[in-house]
């Protein structure tokens, strides 16, 4: 069974736009989570995701650069971009990563892909029902889910965010909710907001700038310095049926 993660990314974003290629201590937000990722033991391929967009060909540069395979497709029918990514480079499993996330640590994506092989759901996710910090996503779902989807899904906020309309018809998928025993679903380590890119590289800044520390000593890390956390505490999430 062939496991592919596809990262999504875009250089477009409403509040902190080319975010995807901030430097992050010498290396690119992308190419963290490209790095992070290449540690997974379960992944066995990963492939970003960009768009058609002219500003987008940064990315497909920084893909080359970072020696990964890249698909381009529709801009705001995210959706139809992994499902054909998908078929560009056949795989079983798609596990779906998002750029702004440069803070994803592999043993959470393995343990979001055992679980999923141990139930053999149709998707399973640890973002369902939250109990890891935010910028720690991992979506996992077999391609003929992924596929279906995209031949039913037709409100706009389904083709943007991939995944809703598997997990809002538990009717139709099975889905399975990967959590975590205690709960740190208050913190936030995604990219956003210049909030969230002084937060991150504060926090890269205190592993000497190095990609292989995990989540669990960066929560280390935050209960030595508690006031880490108010740099974006404050940040609100976008809702989910907020077309960007």
């Amino acid at each position: 069974m062939k496991i592919t993660a596809i990262v999504q990314a875009r250089m477009g974003s409403t509040r902190l736009p080319g975010k995807v290629l901030q430097d992050l201590g010498g290396e690119t937000a992308l190419g963290r989570v490209v790095r992070r990722l290449r540690r997974s033991e379960m992944v066995e391929e990963v492939v970003i995701a960009t768009t058609f967009s002219p500003n987008d060909q940064a990315i497909v540069l920084e893909a080359r650069r970072l020696g990964i395979p890249v698909f381009i497709g529709d801009e705001r029918d995210v959706l139809d971009r992994y499902y054909q990514a998908a078929r560009a480079f056949p795989t079983d499993l798609v596990v779906r990563i998002t750029s702004d996330c440069p803070l994803i640590d592999p043993h959470v994506t393995d343990l979001t892909i055992r679980a999923f092989l141990s139930e053999r759901p149709d998707y399973a996710s640890n973002a369902l029902e939250r109990t890891f910090p935010r910028g720690l996503d991992t979506e996992v779902m077999t391609a003929s889910a992924l596929g279906r989807a995209w031949r039913q899904a037709r409100q706009p906020y389904e083709r943007e965010h991939v995944t809703p309309f598997i997990y809002e018809h538990p009717e139709i998928f099975k889905v399975l909710p990967v959590t975590n025993q205690d709960d740190y679903s208050s913190h936030r380590w995604t990219l956003d907001t210049p909030e969230d890119l002084e937060f991150i590289r504060t926090v890269y800044s205190r592993f000497d700038n190095r990609d292989d520390f995990s989540w669990r000593d960066v929560l280390d890390l935050l209960a030595r310095e508690p006031a880490l956390v108010y740099l974006n505490r404050h940040v609100e999430q976008k809702v989910l049926h907020e077309v960007q």
